[in-house]
Order: structure tokens, then sequence, then C-alpha cells
């Protein structure tokens, strides 16, 4: 069931992806310098205390790159059709990330007709643009996408990567997604996130009946589809650390049962049906582990279990609820929330149960804590004075920010390289029950470019995928 699964000939190394081609590690080291002084500057670095409050929703904004992108072309020189969706995927991609801008192609003196040849750069240089991007695809005899591409430092004036491959015609989007993380790659350092998947809960129905399937799509939107059929209750799905699987729960009959779902199959395997209640399993960062936590007797305790034998153990051991466990990018160490203060609070501790720590001592509730695939921060949603926010704090709780707000926002869940955050809205339900409309987001750690991704019905319960295989 996963898109861009695709037929692989010539120069592609994995499914659907595009090998590098004579890679020239130059990357732009005025963008570097721009970004390690905003990121001071937002004190992602910082002892600042860890009772702050400040809301932190207007700095650190960083000026977008100007890359010029031009449609790719057919045999004969000219923008061929499937060129011209490559190049505005590419496009649409890198503009959405809020760190890129995409020059108007009405702007554009004689674009290269082919990635072989060497732009004139003074046709460049007066747009303003930083990079320049070019490239050919068509459709072979065979009916297989081929496609090549360059990318230009014009400041520079030189070759910073190519590359190029083939597919089936249905893998056109991955493609052009994997172009767009190559360009972002070269440009910030950072790896790119747009070859990636989101899985959530599309809502439907009245406030008072929601049907709660589980739906798929590409981080763009794209290639949706529905994984459940909307008979079970179903909740807070989450990918396996090779986007193979998809962990969540099903409740039939009023019982829970933790399943996993095999993306490309369609297959499901029930792990067990807990009594009491059970709560938003998670992989662990080797796929081998779900943690979870169950609810038995007024006590809710954070359990480990081993998917091979399915063997549970039991981490924390706690009179109160304990709950939202995250694993470190290691594995080493776990965050959650407890109520254990006499306040919803995060905390931290060893894989193994020990050395339990308070990090959050801000005022308000916390919730949803997920540790950044960096391993530097941790994301959380918190609640203070009627209003729900996003924000993130350092592992040892210092450096809170504040990233969002709104009547409910909830579930942050990371892109694969700890720079985008997305999660869920809601907005208020009135008297007669209508409204309470419910819609994704996504948002730059430095409080920026938030974007709604648009689903097909009400949405919910966000997962990112790990970069595809």
């Amino acid at each position: 069931m996963m898109t861009g699964k695709l037929s692989i000939t010539g120069k592609l190394s994995r499914t659907g992806e595009l090998s590098m081609i004579g890679f020239d590690n130059q990357s732009l080291k005025w963008l570097m310098a721009r970004l390690f002084i905003c990121l001071i500057a937002l004190g992602l670095a910082s002892n600042a205390n860890a009772q702050s409050q400040r809301l932190y929703v207007t700095e650190g904004q960083i000026e977008p790159i100007p890359v010029a992108i031009a449609d790719f072309t057919g045999l004969d020189g000219v923008p061929s059709d499937v060129g011209r969706q490559i190049a505005q995927i590419i496009s649409d991609d890198l503009v959405s990330s809020g760190l890129f801008l995409s020059i108007d192609s009405a702007a554009f003196i004689a674009p290269p007709a082919s990635p072989d040849v060497q732009p004139t750069f003074a046709n460049w240089t007066p747009l303003g643009a930083k990079g320049l991007l070019i490239g050919s695809a068509f459709l072979d005899n065979d009916g297989a996408l081929q496609v090549e591409f360059a990318l230009w430092d014009v400041v520079s004036q030189r070759s910073l990567t190519e590359g190029g491959g083939s597919a089936d015609p249905a893998g056109l989007r991955r493609i052009a997604h994997q172009i767009a993380d190559f360009v972002y790659e070269e440009f910030t350092g950072d790896t790119g996130y747009f070859d990636t998947q989101i899985v959530y809960v599309s809502e439907s129905g009245p406030q008072n009946r929601r049907i709660k399937r589980l739906a798929f799509m590409d981080q763009d939107g794209h290639n949706h589809k529905f994984l459940t059929t909307g008979n079970d209750l179903v909740l807070t799905p989450r990918f396996s650390p090779t986007a193979s699987e998809i962990a969540y729960l099903n409740y039939f009959n009023d019982e829970p049962n933790v399943y996993l779902l095999d993306v490309i199959t369609g297959r499901t395997e029930r792990l067990g049906s807990f009594p009491g209640m059970s709560f938003a399993p998670r992989f662990g960062p080797d796929g081998t582990k779900l943690i979870m936590s169950l609810a038995e007797d007024g006590r809710t305790d954070i359990f480990e279990m081993e998917l091979a034998t399915q063997t549970i153990t039991q981490l924390t051991r706690s009179p109160s609820i304990d709950t939202s466990p995250s694993y470190s990018p290691d594995g080493q160490y776990i965050v959650f929330n407890s109520d254990r203060g006499g306040s919803q609070q995060l905390y931290t501790m060893r894989s193994d149960g020990s050395g339990v720590r308070r990090i959050s001592f801000g005022e308000g509730r916390y919730a949803t804590p997920v540790w950044s695939p960096r391993g530097d921060i941790i994301a959380f949603t918190k609640m203070y004075r009627g209003e729900f926010f996003i924000g993130v704090m350092n592992v040892d709780g210092s450096g809170e920010r504040l990233l969002a707000r709104g009547f409910l926002v909830e579930a942050p869940t990371w892109a694969p390289n700890g720079r985008v955050l997305m999660y869920f809205k809601q907005q208020p339900v009135s008297d007669t029950g209508e409204g309470g409309d419910t819609h994704l987001y996504r948002i730059d750690i430095t409080g920026f470019n938030e974007r709604r991704v648009v689903t097909p019905a009400d949405a919910s319960d966000p997962a990112w995928s790990p970069l595809l295989q």
C-alpha cells in the first residue's frame, strides 16, 4: 500500500531513490553561519531558567534563499510535461519549508537545454538566485521515466551536485521529493524531509458519532489512502523506524487492542488486548520494542513490549498516572508525562525505568512529549490559562519555547531531520454540536512558517515517517 514503490533500473540504487553522481560537498557556508546565529538568538543552546514563560513566536525568522528551478527538459531540449511536473513539485517542497524562495520562471533567460550544459551565470546573477537547478525528464521507449539533474551555486559558479536515475512513472512525485531533499541538504547542511509520509486519524461525521479511520499520505498531502474502514475506533498511529509498519490502537467492543499494520501489504497483526485501558504505543529506535502505558486498578504505568516474543516489562510503578512515553533517539532514555508531583508535568528516566527526573517546571500542565530525532530537544503539548500550546524545551527542561497556540493544539510529531513539527488543531464546538473542525498543521522550530496540511476530511493524531528506504 505504500506509494512510490518503483521498478528499479539503471542508476536507481534503492526503491525510487536517485543515485548521486560526481558528488561535490561544497555547501554554502554563509547560510550555515546565519542559521547558527539564529539558533543562538532563539536560545536553543542556552542555559535559561526552566521556569521562564516567554512566548517566542516572533523571533528567529530567516530570509528565504532564492533559487531558480528550471522546468526539466525532454530529449529535444524543450520542457516536457513530466519535467514541468517534477520542477513544480520540487519548488513546492522547498518553498513549503520556509527556507527557500522560488524565482518566477517568467524572469528566466535561456535556461540550459540539458543538465549537461553549464549555465551562463550572467543570466542568473541579476535575478538574485543563489542556486540553480536544471534537469531532464522523459519517458523512454519502454515507458520508464528517465531523470537527470544538476544543482549549481550561482554565487561561486560551481557545481554542487548532480544525479540521475530511472523508475516507473508512478514514482514521479517521489523522485521529485528526493531531488528537493538534495537541494535542501546542499543549502542548509540539514538532512531533507520531503521523501517522507504521514499517517494520521481521519475523522468524519457529527461530533457525538465520529468515524475515525487510519489514513496515509505523502508529507505534502498527495497520494492519500485510507488504511482502515472506520468500523472500529482507531487512535495514535506510529511509524516503525523503517516506515514499513504502523502501530496503533484499535477499540473493538470497547476493548483496547494494539495492532501492527504492514504498510506495503495492508496486513494487520494483533499484538494483544489489554484489560482496563492502553495508550499510545510507540516504537523503540531499533524497531524491536514498543513502549506504551497501561491503566489498571486506578493506576497508569509505562510498559515495554518485545515484539519478537510479545513479552511485557513494567518500567514505572507509581500510584499516579504515567503516560505518553517516547524514547530518545539512542534508546537510552524515555520522556513521559506524569501527575506524580501533583500536576501533569514532564519527566525523563533511563530506559530500564531508573533515574526518574522531572524536567518541566513552568506554569500549566504538560503532555504528549516527543523526543527530537536529533536528541537535543523535546516537543510537547502545554495547557495554560485555558489555551493549548505546542512547545519545545531542552532535554534538561531549560529553554522552553512555545511555537503554536489555539483552542486545542495537540500531538506534536517530528520530521526526521528534527527541524519541523506537525500537530493538529481543533476549533471550538458550538452549543448545537457544530464546528469542532480539526486539521493538521506544521511549523518550523523557529516558530515561523505555520502551514495547514490539506486532507480530505478532518484529521488528528499525525505521525511523521522516517526518510523512506
